[in-house]
This record gives C-alpha cells, structure tokens and sequence, in this order.
C-alpha cells in the first residue's frame, strides 16, 4: 500500500514540474542575454592560461599578484604536503588545528597590525560568520549599499538592526549614525575595494565618523590586501590606518596565493568570541594544510618586498590611462586593478567578451543579476604578472572590437 501511494506521489507530472519551472527560467534567462557559460581552462592561472586549446591572455582572475602559479609557493605547498598531509578530516576545536595553522594566524595578525586572527574555509564563512556570533537584538549594523554578497548575507543571519547607507555616501552614513544612537554597538561595514566598480571605500572619512559616533569598523579587504597601499598592507596603509581598524575580513583566494580560505583579523576577544560561536568556523574543515603553509610564505613575501605591489599599480596606470584615451568609460578608483569598462547593455557585453577571446584577450561581460540591470560592463583585472607588451596588447584589441561594435569611434 505505501509503495502504490509513493508511486502516486512520485509520478512523472510530479517529478517533471520542477524541470520544467526551472527549464523555463533558464530560457528566460538566456533570452535577456545574462545566462553565464564558464570557459574551461587546461593550464594553472597566470598571465596567459589555456582555453579549448588556444592560448589567451587572462585579464578576468583575481590573481593580483600573479602568486596563483609562484614556483616558490607550489614548492612550500608540496614540501607541506610531506610534512601535515593531505586534509584535516576535522573541524579545529575537535582535532583539526596544527601548528602551520597558528603560525599562520600570527603572520597574518603582524601583516595586518592586529592582536589575533582566525581562519575560515572562506571569506565567505569568514563574514557569513562574524555578525551572528558577535551581535545581538540590541546592536545596528550600518552597511555600504554595495557591500560583497557574503556580508550582506552574514548580515540577514544576525539579529541587529540592519541599516544601508547609499554607497560611498558619508552623510547618508552620518545619518544612520545619528538615527542609531540607541544601539549597544554599531558596526559600520564596508568593502575595502569594490569588486564590481573598483572604486575605493574613504576610509578616513569612515574613520572620522566612527570615531565622532562611537561605532566600530568592520571592512572586508578581500579585492585590497596584498596591492592596495604602498606596501600593499591594503585599504588601511593607503589611509594611513594600519592597527586602527577594528575588524578586518579577507580572503587567501585572490591576491594572496588564489587557493582557498578566509580569516578574520581584529582583537583577542573578539578572536575568542568566533572560536566560540562563528558556526562556519564550528562545523567546518580547517584549512588544508598545502594552503596553509604556502599562505605563510606568501605573507613572508610580502612583508619583505613591495616589488610586486609596485609592478601591479604600474601595470594599472599603464591600461587604465590608455583606455580613457581611447575614449572607453572606465569605472573606479585611479589605482584600483578592477578597471570596469563601462558597456551598459547586456547583450552588447556579451558579444564583446566573446570576441575578445577571438583576439586572445579572455574577459567576461558582467551582466544581472551580478551587477545592476541596465549597468553591464566587462571587468578587466590587471596582475602583476602581465607585462607591459601584454597590458598593450589588451588595449588594442579593446580598440579593434570597440570600434567594430560602435562602442568607441
């Protein structure tokens, strides 16, 4: 009897209306010219990667340093996979941590000027994490309008006050600070770097408020540490803010290596307290050892040398003057490595990313919902790795498929 009512249940008109829900979507999706194929590359990220057999030159990875493909790293992270193995099989507070993983929390605090750091799977977990463990019903939480997905998600999970002020806007944030007064504790958040615009959060100002308001700062660095600054300390060296900043969140999958993990960085307390309570970090893996020792040689790196810093700003005055020159939009800050060429059409995006990769040039149009209807573009992303023939050569071929799809004259 209960096999003939689970057959019923499970007919093909049951079984078949998800399908074709999401089927439909799907089609809609595709006509509206946002629907996004992930190219497959054959090759390690670099300056130049594989693509169905053809050599590109990669202006789309996070790869600000070009650390993803270092042969020093890869020869940290095969000796640490003779010395602490594969995988963790663990969360940290069971039987997860290892020495590696300390020592990398310590290098990370001094790079950042902090007290302590935490590691997380992901930045993602890392700021998914933060808010629900440290603030309660009584707190407020006063957000950039175009804070990163992850924060903005850590913040639905809290139970503060939630509040948006319009990006970049500090009297429309000295407002919501006036407007919370009442709260136990306010935490201003913002992005450091903006990935989609790449323009850059004033932190100064933030500073300013925060100070004048009692609230706390909380930033994600994820698109800054590592380039941004002389030195690439981050958002807070080019402020001159560095140990000034109450919490800081980050990322080792960009600029830092590009494998995998988050951390936070801030005071002991608030450190114990997410050890305690952060649930990404509860009930999730520690970081693999492999990453985990190269981590710590890429931060011995920069710490020593700011070479790489260096080569990256050139790198971005190089494309980002040569393109305004050619009479392109390029959004965000003049020394922002996330250089947006404004298109606005989707389809248009598209079609140019497409034939950019005709000309060896791989960039992806960017398109709804990933940015804001009607604002699509294609985010070019600089790297240390690129040399200047190279960045030359992306701007050519922006010029060549510009001029052909009327974008430019």
């Amino acid at each position: 009897m209960i096999s003939k009512i689970c057959k019923r249940f499970f007919s093909s008109t049951e079984r078949t209306g998800l399908k074709n829900l999401l089927a439909k979507q799907i089609e809609e999706i595709k006509a509206a010219g946002t629907y996004k194929r992930e190219r497959v590359i054959s090759s390690p990220q670099s300056a130049s990667v594989t693509s169905n057999g053809k050599e590109v030159l990669n202006f789309c990875a996070n790869n600000y340093l070009g650390l993803s493909n270092n042969p020093e790293l890869i020869k940290v992270a095969k000796q640490t996979l003779d010395t602490h193995g594969f995988g963790m099989s663990s969360v940290r507070f069971i039987c997860g941590t290892q020495d590696i993983h300390k020592k990398l929390e310590e290098t990370i605090s001094k790079f950042h000027k902090t007290q302590d750091t935490i590691l997380f799977p992901s930045a993602f977990d890392a700021n998914a994490g933060f808010f629900e463990a440290i603030l309660t019903a009584e707190d407020a939480v006063i957000s950039d309008t175009l804070n990163h997905a992850s924060i903005i998600d850590g913040i639905r999970l809290c139970k503060a006050q939630r509040h948006r002020y319009n990006h970049l806007d500090m009297k429309d944030l000295e407002e919501k600070l006036k407007q919370t007064q009442n709260a136990r504790i306010r935490f201003i958040v913002t992005d450091g770097v903006f990935s989609m615009d790449g323009d850059i959060a004033p932190l100064d100002q933030i500073y300013e408020l925060a100070n004048k308001y009692n609230a706390y700062i909380y930033i994600d660095e994820c698109h800054a540490s590592g380039f941004i600054g002389k030195t690439g300390k981050g958002t807070p060296e080019l402020f001159g803010l560095e140990g000034k900043i109450d919490v800081i969140s980050n990322t080792l999958g960009k600029a830092l290596g590009g494998a995998t993990g988050g951390y936070i960085s801030s005071s002991v307390e608030v450190v114990d307290i997410l050890r305690q309570r952060a649930r990404p970090y509860l009930f999730s893996n520690a970081v693999a050892p492999a990453v985990v020792g190269a981590s710590i040689k890429v931060f011995e790196l920069l710490m020593q040398s700011p070479d790489l810093p260096q080569k990256l700003q050139n790198n971005t005055k190089q494309f980002r003057e040569a393109m305004k020159a050619a009479g392109f939009k390029i959004l965000g800050h003049p020394q922002s490595p996330i250089a947006p060429v404004w298109l606005g059409d989707a389809r248009l995006a598209t079609q140019f990313a497409d034939e950019l990769l005709e000309e060896g040039i791989y960039v992806i149009g960017f398109s709804y919902p990933v940015v804001p209807k009607e604002q699509a573009r294609i985010r070019v992303q600089l790297s240390a790795a690129h040399s200047p023939e190279q960045v030359d050569k992306c701007v050519k071929a922006f010029i060549k498929i510009g001029k052909k799809l009327n974008v430019i004259s």
